[in-house]
């Protein structure tokens, strides 16, 4: 028998440790190769952690809320044979990995609970360290830690919470919780002798309005990732000035192509033909045109970037959106640009994408004409300097020039809307941007090829 440890995995730049929110195996289950063991959450994205070799799971070294970092020993497999997996993660008796304290859902490690102790107390509330100790109910994963520093919470404060977590222990959405309750509220404020804490998974909410409550009022916690939109909207609103350009395009060559080739296209490249790579073309025309759009702003400084990274934003079943990136997407053709817009989508709505594939974007198209909206007003994603929304496409009557003269006929219309950061895009270049992405459409060649 052979112990095969589960690290957790590099998830892209920047992002150095997950949530870990739900065990799906147990101490003492068998697992197959390639079942999902745990799911972990790192800001918008929900990823699951593959069981590399089939065998019994015998150790769970994190419990549910905590924040392991990226390399961190989480969990043991004990298997028949190692098969094709890396040495490196054989647990041998001289490793490091077994040296540290078994996490189990019944009984978590007594020392890495004092340790944690230890440090809220130093950190939170350092005059009543010798009157208070943690027992296992009131362990505190970092992320819990974090935001308790971020709001100045005492340590006082933190021991009246009612912690709805696993064994009692207090949760981040406790602590969110709390912070909107009438004893927060009235609580006074600690002083605080350090600066406030990056909140690296889940911000506190904004201030928001307080609402009567009605009869028959149903009231429900957001979730996690609403949460997150909330404040990256918010966020978004506060640190951008919104301009939005409007225009109207006739986009009757494209239906026509499309309708006559995508039945072609599907049956030689085994794709879907959607409208979204074949207008996602014309804005990476256009940024090559106008790279000041493909921007970023950070303090006084611009960040021109030179990769080219579009986010398609996707609803997802329940009701929330994630924006996957198409990364370099300007080295792609209509294939390419196809396959990963229906392979990021379908992932996207199956919860498989990873953490790395929502990061970078230089550029968010968002399709509304996908709710038959005629257009929309969107909010910049952040940290990007604009955002395209797609409205429905209708057919209407319209003025078509010819050489003999102005005739009124049937066309496929549709609006165009962007929104960008008044900051560094003016109205000249948005404006000329948005038509320069308008005139890509309609000049689209009925000729292409497949």
């Amino acid at each position: 028998m052979v112990k095969v440890k589960i690290l957790l995995p590099a998830m892209g730049e920047g992002v150095i440790e997950a949530t870990i929110t739900q065990w799906l195996k147990q101490v003492g289950e068998q697992v197959e190769e390639d079942d999902p063991i745990v799911e972990i959450a790192t800001d918008k994205v929900d990823s699951e952690i593959p069981a590399p070799v089939s065998g019994k799971l015998t150790r769970q070294l994190f419990s549910e809320n905590d924040v392991p970092k990226v390399g961190d020993l989480i969990a043991v497999i004990e298997a028949e044979s190692a098969g094709d997996v890396d040495e490196s993660l054989i647990l041998t008796d001289d490793d490091s990995g077994t040296a540290e304290p078994e996490k189990t859902l019944d009984e978590p490690a007594k020392p890495e609970v004092e340790k944690q102790a230890e440090e809220i107390e130093a950190d939170i509330s350092p005059d009543k360290q010798e009157s208070h100790a943690f027992n296992s109910a009131d362990f505190l994963s970092p992320l819990v830690k974090s935001i308790a520093k971020a709001e100045n919470i005492s340590f006082e404060q933190l021991k009246q919470i009612k912690g709805t977590g696993l064994n009692g222990r207090i949760t981040k959405d406790d602590v969110l919780d709390w912070l909107n309750s009438p004893q927060a509220r009235s609580a006074p404020k600690q002083s605080s002798g350090h600066t406030s804490a990056t909140i690296s998974q889940e911000p506190a909410p904004a201030p928001g309005v307080s609402v009567p409550s009605l009869p028959g009022d149903e009231i429900t916690e957001m979730g996690r990732m609403r949460k997150l939109i909330a404040d990256h909207m918010v966020t978004s609103k506060r640190v951008s000035p919104h301009v939005t350009s409007f225009v109207e395009v006739d986009v009757t060559n494209i239906v026509n192509w499309r309708n006559q080739h995508k039945a072609d296209f599907q049956e030689k490249h085994n794709e879907k033909l959607t409208y979204t790579p074949i207008f996602t073309e014309a804005v990476l025309k256009s940024i090559a045109d106008f790279p000041m759009i493909n921007v970023s702003v950070s303090g006084t400084k611009i960040i021109r970037h030179k990769q080219v990274n579009i986010g398609m934003a996707t609803a997802l079943p329940s009701g929330d959106l994630i924006v996957p990136v198409i990364k370099q997407a300007d080295e792609k053709n209509l294939v390419g640009l196809a396959r990963s817009v229906n392979d990021l989508a379908a992932r996207a709505r199956n919860n498989k994408l990873k953490p790395d594939e929502i990061k970078g974007g230089t550029f968010t198209i968002t399709n509304v004409g996908t709710f038959n909206n005629l257009t929309g007003t969107p909010v910049i994603n952040q940290p990007e300097a604009a955002i395209l929304a797609l409205g429905a496409i209708k057919k209407k009557p319209a003025v078509i020039e010819t050489p003999s003269g102005d005739t009124i006929g049937i066309r496929h219309i549709m609006i165009l809307a962007m929104s960008y950061d008044h900051r560094i895009v003016d109205g000249a270049l948005g404006g000329m941007f948005i038509d320069r992405v308008g005139k890509y459409l309609e000049d689209f060649d009925v000729n292409r090829s497949i």
